[in-house]
């Protein structure tokens, strides 16, 4: 994920799993790729910016969805970075529809998935995002 002074970067996902909703940037890491550059690739996929510096790693996260008779139906293990954005205008690509830089303090209203507003918070802590004026 990117930030830039108290704002974060968003992608409203494109495609399942949860289309429609808005999240950070992130994908599936292809064969031969590390976690690093995989999130590399898809923050430039997605958003059109890269990371200004070294990515920072935030957490580990599972999803794990459930059929409607219990059984697994997806496990994903999400690896979380944080950075803050190189210059750049933001702009939708690869599996995201659309981009928006969305201030800390307005992320409740959106309807995140509740890991992903704790990772989000947890990055700004570490990474000292200042806080809203």
């Amino acid at each position: 994920m990117l930030f830039r002074g108290p704002d974060v970067l968003l992608v409203r996902r494109a495609k399942p799993p949860r289309a429609g909703s808005w999240s950070i940037p992130g994908g599936t890491q292809e064969l031969g790729e590390t976690v690093a550059e995989a999130a590399r690739r898809e923050l430039m996929e997605e958003t059109g910016l890269s990371a200004a510096g070294d990515l920072v790693l935030i957490d580990v996260v599972d999803s794990i969805a459930r059929a409607t008779d219990g059984r697994i139906a997806h496990h994903y293990t999400l690896i979380d970075f944080a950075a803050f954005a190189a210059p750049g205008k933001a702009r939708p690509g690869g599996d995201s529809a659309e981009v928006a830089w969305v201030r800390l303090g307005d992320l409740a209203r959106l309807g995140i998935w509740p890991p992903t507003l704790a990772v989000i918070g947890k990055a700004a802590r570490t990474l000292g995002v200042p806080a809203e004026r």
